[in-house]
């Protein structure tokens, strides 16, 4: 049994440059990172990362020591030594702590004191000239899975989220509606008007509907009771966000909304699909936070066609294995 060091603590999202030093969280991409706890399945793992995702991590039968990061934990972290580090955040803080704890291997980034920046280990050269090259990351047609395990010498056999948290719910709601996104990316929104004549259509159908902002501070500002909330969910209709990963880990049916952000980065296991307005535009995906055009592409995906779509999948749901 080798000692393991992961970093990932969501300031950076592995395929994104935008950002480096914010100490903004993007807990989906954290969790989008489990996968690779597959290939450290038999070792002894740590996880160091934000407190704030912890909700995510907690319970992980491959995380042995689970670690919030402060000063206190880098410091015990520069007095141990591991067989192998994987540092996949860019933030330079972190990747000067990284290159500075002892390790037989590392993967991943460092930091490079010439240049003053965070670079990449020969491994994930290409993991940073994706998220770095606009085009690079436009064209990229790996999932964000495959380029992980490329990175530390493994190949990707479809193997898939690890969240250790056991929902606390059953489910009740035939499809559930996951409106909210973070604050990084309001081009990922699908309009409110949109999701109003979505839910109309469906509730007059007879489906049970559940709604994200229509529910209490427990499912919207607490992470356990937001995934219990997912969990309670046949199928999830969600924008590019935490949710869609939440419900990819659950193993429900997911139908992901995609517009501004790439969905080639995004593997469903072949239990959902991503839905991209209509026509295409041919600035999509422009990776671009705010639209340039002063219209956001996501208007152009119609409630009817979602609509359509998952009638099919509550008449023909995708199996869960």
């Amino acid at each position: 049994m080798e000692k393991v060091l992961i970093i990932k603590t969501g300031y950076s999202e592995v395929l994104d440059s935008t950002q480096k030093d914010s100490m903004k969280i993007s807990l989906g991409d954290v969790l989008r990172t489990t996968p690779i706890l597959h290939v450290y399945k038999n070792d002894d793992v740590t996880w160091l990362t934000d407190k704030e995702a912890f909700p995510l991590l907690e319970g992980n039968p491959y995380i042995h020591h689970l670690l919030a990061l402060d000063f206190t934990t880098a410091m015990s972290l520069l007095d141990d030594e591991f067989d192998t580090v994987i540092n996949l955040e860019k933030n330079k803080d972190i990747c000067r702590l990284s290159s500075t704890i002892e390790s037989w291997r590392k993967y991943g980034f460092r930091f490079d004191k010439k240049t003053g920046s965070s670079q990449a280990y020969d491994r994930a050269l290409e993991v940073l000239t994706v998220s770095s090259d606009f085009n690079a990351k436009k064209d990229n047609k790996k999932y964000v899975q495959e380029l992980l395990f490329e990175m530390v010498g493994a190949k990707w056999k479809g193997e898939e989220y690890i969240l250790g948290y056991k929902p606390q719910t059953e489910e009740t709601f035939d499809v559930g509606l996951n409106v909210f996104i973070g604050p990084k990316w309001p081009t990922k929104a699908w309009p409110i008007k949109n999701w109003d004549a979505l839910e109309d259509k469906l509730t007059k159908e007879g489906y049970k509907v559940t709604r994200q902002d229509k529910q209490g501070e427990n499912v919207t500002k607490n992470l356990q009771g937001y995934m219990d909330w997912i969990n309670s969910t046949k199928l999830l209709v969600s924008n590019d966000s935490l949710g869609l990963h939440v419900g990819l880990a659950f193993k429900k049916n997911v139908i992901g909304l995609f517009g501004a952000t790439s969905k080639n980065e995004v593997y469903f296991y072949n239990r959902g699909e991503a839905i991209l307005p209509e026509p295409i535009p041919d600035c999509l995906p422009c990776l671009n936070p705010e639209c340039e055009k002063g219209r956001n592409c996501m208007e152009d995906i119609s409630p009817e066609k979602l609509f359509t779509e998952i009638k099919k999948f509550i008449n023909n749901p995708i199996s869960k294995e």
